[in-house]
């Protein structure tokens, strides 16, 4: 028997290999290779090299395959992988006679058809999987030199798809170049295995896709954003190397280990990108991230990324925050590996490769920082460092370097044969057997028993690595209950025993809407490890539920939030490591449904329950511009789309922060719609601002008097809640644009326009900025429809023009409208000349009972058309009988036709300071309107609390009774009583 010096193994005898089949079987199977090589004119095979290749043919099925599709490869098939140079671009293209040769000339992308580059690809992969597998068998070929020739063979299809692809698109859309006027390419970062150069047989590659700068492409007949060109040219790239045809496939692609997973956008530009890892990046993500490398880009790329990927996954100090979360993550691991059936794993069971790879991953992270010789992606390489710098003992360092080459073998004796992505130890006789001979054992006893050597050692360290702290027994029963439904989801009666502390409602009910969710298949294909943080996160839940009032609502509206992350299960973690998160989230849900959805639809908000300080805190309008600048501020300015999802991630998160304070009594009323009011003040300042630098980049700055000027001349003014200082949760934004640009003129860029295009279009972009739905969702709805003669009019009006039509042209209603108008974001100068117009146009002295006239008949329209009450229906807050319009008709009746007398009517723009003024005036009895001010307060307070259970402005009549009552009676004194 041939002995091979380095693993101590042996080349099975022939003979041997004989016995494992019938003679007919071998006879078909040699006789497949001999009618092969008949059919390929010209082809002599010597005899030795046939009887030195049946061995392997008869071992793999897979080689025998290839070899009868391809037998003049049995000519250099005996050549050792060792020794052939590494897979390379120019080897591909300079064809197969070159493949595994060492091609120094540079060797230009044939002229292929996108068949033919699949064909190629393919059948390079076949060339390289048959010398290697052989090789690996003939054992002349190390373990590192195999894991790296497939590496590269990865890093080869995936430079090659996108050589092929950026060809293909060049006239259509010609290039994707960076501010300096380089081009770009797709940056692919290879992750796991594929990223340390240790891929395995037949395994898929994990992928990254980013870009270095947005922008438009150029030199094309169509210009597309780059976001698009490089997504199209990352979808090319899958189907190119994943796609089974005819040939097969070339390697399968996962996407999952993307920012956001699968929801993710399928490619990010290097900004979005490091900005997730700062912002978002989670423990798991950093034990991915150690081996990650760029496989595809420039030399500018590669090291922009690990600009980034170096401090997300090294800190520079000993990383006591990590060591929690390996204690979970070897946990988890642990409890898997008790899984039945799991022993026969070699990867994932006990002493398995896993563990292999998490003892050194995990000693990485929390020591790479200070001791940078850890920083080595290949564990071949990073193992051997530990046990010189003193974290593993040295003995300890050899046996696991041993099992795990041993392990890698049989891993890809296991893939070698049928070119399968499997671990499991196959449970046949004859199948077993065939896998010791592969690995050079000379039985299946002899193969299990070293096997199992190895696997207890690396087990033992696993083991003692970290220390698994304190676990109370009691959880640990409650989790593990949770496990055995997760498996059983429709035995009932165990859902039953695990919820049976908790004093439901509706037991019946609830037991079947969990059984439901388990059963559903978003859980059903989840990963072992999410499904693992599923079932610790329910043992937390249901604990929790056991001191609750109302378990029934909580469960119903917690229910879609996890049906939301079943796919991002690290919220989960989130929530089970922090008891007092899940507490805030159960007291959110039970006082409104408004919570539930919104964390559904958004999960990162889960984020705010972390810390109780700033959930129940919700900044001021100056802490809001400065955490918004922030968020900003890490985005590239060109990225248009990147900071239109911040902004509507960030009103989100605020919008959060304030309905928490809501609901538990922190914020008033008055102080909630002041919150509310600012957030749009600020976001509508951003956007503004946005889309000035948007069009003076394209068309240059508006000209005055021959000079530039350099800030907008313009102002965005709310009418109606947002300026009375009202807005809810779920108000749109009425509002008006004025400019006060010199109309004669126009911009100084190269594509010149005169200043009301311009203006025009600003306001345009002001509309689709805050309108656009993104993945994210959008900022407001906006209602432009009371501008000067309505939707008739110009999008954006001069000042002069706005002050002729309300001087001149304006209806009573829209001077009433008027009356609760402000400027909320803007120019300084032109919005103190709005303030100026507005108390112009209000304090005319006006015909009170023309006046009255105008306002009692909008009224009545506005009733008869709006007005949704109904004895069977309920009472319209807004517009019902005695409802919140009749007090804000008052009013602004009230300031209409006094404030040519009493200027301070028009000071302030909401209702509740204009009642005061009317009392301060005399114009109505204090009892009055104290009585008018709790009520308008009531009823817009339940405004809010109808908004945060989503049910409308319509509220049971017995409800506001005595309210409705009240102001009806106020209303129809109005209407009888004579105008002085």
């Amino acid at each position: 028997m041939n002995k091979n010096k380095d693993d101590n193994l042996t080349l099975t005898p022939i003979s041997q290999v004989h016995a494992l089949f019938t003679q007919e079987q071998l006879d078909i199977k040699n006789q497949a290779i001999s009618d092969a090589i008949a059919r390929r004119m010209g082809l002599e095979v010597p005899n030795d090299v046939l009887s030195q290749a049946e061995r392997i043919w008869l071992l793999s099925e897979y080689v025998h395959k290839q070899l009868t599709r391809f037998p003049h490869w049995l000519e250099s098939l005996l050549e050792p992988a060792q020794t052939l140079a590494p897979p390379t671009v120019e080897q591909l293209y300079a064809g197969e006679k070159a493949w595994g040769q060492a091609v120094s000339e540079e060797v230009l992308l044939p002229d292929w058809d996108e068949a033919m580059l699949m064909q190629q690809l393919r059948r390079y992969r076949h060339w390289w999987m048959t010398r290697l597998i052989t090789s690996d068998i003939q054992q002349t070929v190390d373990l590192e030199t195999l894991t790296a020739h497939l590496s590269k063979l990865a890093d080869v299809a995936v430079n090659v798809s996108q050589q092929w692809s950026m060809r293909q698109y060049q006239n259509l859309y010609g290039q994707a170049l960076d501010s300096a006027g380089e081009a770009q390419k797709l940056i692919v970062i290879g992750m796991g295995k594929l990223g340390g150069y240790e891929l395995n047989l037949s395994s898929d590659i994990d992928l990254v896709f980013a870009f270095r700068e947005h922008g438009e492409t150029q030199g094309g007949k169509k210009a597309i954003s780059h976001q698009e060109y490089f997504t199209k040219i990352g979808q090319k790239l899958i189907q190119h190397l994943d796609q089974v045809n005819a040939e097969g496939f070339v390697f399968r692609v996962d996407m999952r280990l993307r920012p956001f997973g699968q929801s993710g956008a399928l490619v990010m530009s290097m900004d979005s990108l490091e900005n997730y890892y700062q912002d978002q990046g989670r423990d798991w993500e950093r034990y991915a991230m150690i081996k990650a490398r760029v496989m595809a880009g420039d030399a500018q790329d590669m090291l922009e990324f690990e600009s980034i990927r170096r401090p997300f996954v090294y800190r520079k100090y000993l990383d006591f925050g990590a060591i929690g979360a390996l204690r979970d993550l070897k946990s988890m691991i642990a409890k898997e590996v008790r899984r039945k059936g799991i022993e026969h794993n070699i990867k994932l069971g006990e002493g398995g490769i896993r563990e292999v790879e998490f003892i050194v991953q995990a000693l990485q992270i929390l020591h790479g920082g200070r001791d940078q010789s850890l920083q080595k992606p290949a564990l071949f390489k990073a193992l051997p460092v530990l046990g010189q710098d003193g974290y593993l003992p040295d003995d300890q360092v050899n046996s696991l370097l041993s099992a795990y080459r041993y392990l890698r073998r049989v891993e890809h004796a296991l893939q070698g044969a049928a070119d399968e992505q499997t671990q499991l130890l196959p449970e046949e006789d004859l199948a077993r057997t065939r896998l010791a001979y592969q690995v050079g054992e000379p039985s299946w006893q002899a193969l299990l028993d070293t096997l199992w050597q190895h696997r207890h050692k690396v087990h033992e360290c696993f083991q003692n690595l970290i220390d698994d702290g304190e676990e109370n027994s009691s959880d640990e029963l409650t989790q593990e209950a949770w496990r055995v439904i997760l498996k059983q989801p429709h035995e009932q009666t165990l859902i039953e025993e695990a919820i049976d502390a908790i004093a439901w409602q509706d037991a019946e009910t609830v037991v079947q809407v969990l059984a439901q969710f388990l059963g559903s298949r978003a859980v059903a294909y989840m990963q072992p490890i999410g499904q693992e943080r599923l079932a610790v996160f329910l043992a937390a839940l249901m604990t929790c539920l056991e001191e609750e009032a109302f378990p029934d609502v909580v469960l119903q509206r917690i229910i879609p939030i996890m049906e939301a992350v079943t796919r991002r299960t690290s919220y989960l973690v989130l929530l089970s490591e922090n008891q007092s998160a899940i507490v805030h989230l159960m007291g959110l849900c039970r006082e409104s449904v408004w919570f539930s959805e919104a964390i559904s639809n958004s999960p990162a908000l889960l984020d705010e329950l972390l810390d109780a300080n700033t959930l129940f805190s919700p900044p001021s309008k100056s802490g809001m511009a400065q955490e918004l600048r922030q968020i900003l501020v890490r985005l590239p300015e060109e990225d248009e789309e990147a900071h239109m999802d911040a902004m509507r991630r960030f009103r989100r998160s605020i919008i959060m922060r304030i309905a928490a304070c809501d609901i538990t009594g922190i914020l008033p009323l008055m102080k909630v719609s002041d919150h509310l009011t600012w957030l749009a003040e600020v976001l509508l300042e951003q956007v503004l601002q946005q889309s000035w630098h948007y069009l003076t980049q394209r068309h240059g700055y508006p000209m005055q008097n021959g000079e530039p000027v350099m800030t907008p001349e313009l102002v965005i003014v709310g009418y109606g809640k947002s300026g009375g200082i009202e807005l809810g949760y779920d108000s749109d934004l009425d509002l008006v644009f004025i400019h006060n640009a010199q109309i004669k003129s126009s911009t100084n860029g190269e594509r010149s326009v005169d200043n009301l295009v311009f203006y025009t279009r600003l306001g345009q972009r002001i509309i689709h900025l805050l309108t656009s739905f993104t993945s994210a969702g959008r900022l407001y709805e906006v209602d432009m429809r009371l501008r000067p003669s309505g939707n008739s009019g110009l999008l954006v009006a001069s000042l002069e023009s706005f002050q002729d039509y309300q001087q001149n042209e304006a209806w009573s209603w829209e001077h009433q409208a008027l009356c609760r108008s402000r400027v909320l974001a803007g120019d300084a100068q032109l919005a103190q000349q709005f303030d100026e117009t507005r108390a112009a146009v209000l304090s005319r002295k006006r015909n009170r009972p023309e006046l009255k006239e105008e306002v009692i008949k909008m009224r009545e329209k506005m009733r008869s058309h709006l007005d949704t009450s109904g004895r069977d229906k309920g009472f319209d807050l807004k517009q019902g009988a005695g409802g919140i319009i009749d007090i804000e008709f008052m009013v602004q009746y009230m300031v209409l036709a006094w404030s040519y007398k009493y200027p301070n009517l028009i000071e302030f723009s909401d209702n509740i300071r204009q009642l005061e003024a009317a009392a301060e005036n005399g114009l109505l009895a204090a009892d009055v309107v104290a009585k008018m001010k709790d009520a308008y307060t009531f009823y817009r307070a339940t405004v809010h609390r109808q908004a945060l259970q989503k049910q409308g402005r319509l509220v049971p009549v017995d409800t506001l009774e005595e309210n409705q009552a009240l102001i009806s009676q106020y209303w129809d004194d109005f209407l009888e009583q004579p105008c002085q």
